[in-house]
């Protein structure tokens, strides 16, 4: 995949007009609402936020150097004909008030990404392919699928476990498993550099952000 095509798909954090984060798209979403004049460009440096349309976005992308200068690798270029354009890390519509009821999905990838790909047993780290999903209160005994009774369980730590409670099983859980309060993979996301910009507009009182 080119460079380009790579820098498309980065993710931008979208702001609606009284500046909550509602949700994240990717770059080619981002330049369709801009180009579209539907929202702007917000730059956070040094806690400070400065919006530009998409005409002076372009405008400030001519100064690649200035941008390499502030802010070392921090983003992404699409290349067009003209010049290179640097990715957004943050837009904010410009005709969009609303906070849209979001609920954090339970789905596979969101509870690795809340157990950080930890046994809850044994505590230790596995790539995807060698994790499960155990039932702490097994299906059998009338456990739920839900946050509170789903865990990552590596297969030696889930076969050994079985169709019995840890009680039962002489196990230990290591985190009691709880319902995260904004999307875990965004929060995973907050742990690099690269996002820096978008904990000042996350705050876990407020709101939580979906994966688009």
């Amino acid at each position: 995949m080119s460079g380009s095509a790579t820098a498309l798909n980065s993710h931008v954090l979208v702001l609606n007009k009284m500046w909550m984060a509602i949700r994240v798209v990717d770059a080619r979403r981002a330049f369709s609402l801009l180009c579209r004049d539907l929202a702007e460009v917000i730059r956070v440096d040094d806690g400070s936020y400065t919006a530009y349309d998409f005409e002076s976005w372009t405008d400030v992308s001519t100064t690649r150097d200035q941008f390499a200068r502030l802010e070392p690798d921090a983003y992404e270029w699409v290349r067009t004909v003209r010049i290179d354009l640097a990715v957004p890390k943050v837009i904010r519509l410009l005709g969009y008030d609303k906070l849209p009821r979001q609920d954090v999905k339970l789905n596979r990838r969101n509870i690795f990404a809340r157990d950080h790909n930890l046994c809850q047993y044994c505590g230790e780290r596995f790539p995807t392919s060698e994790l499960s999903l155990d039932h702490v209160n097994p299906r059998t005994l009338g456990g739920e699928s839900s946050w509170t009774n789903l865990v990552c369980a590596c297969t030696r730590c889930n076969a050994k476990k079985g169709g019995r409670t840890p009680e039962q099983a002489r196990m230990h859980l290591i985190r009691k498993p709880v319902k995260p309060t904004r999307n875990p993979v965004i929060s995973l996301r907050l742990g690099s550099d690269k996002y820096a910009s978008w904990r000042a507009f996350l705050d876990n009182a407020y709101w939580s952000v979906e994966l688009k």
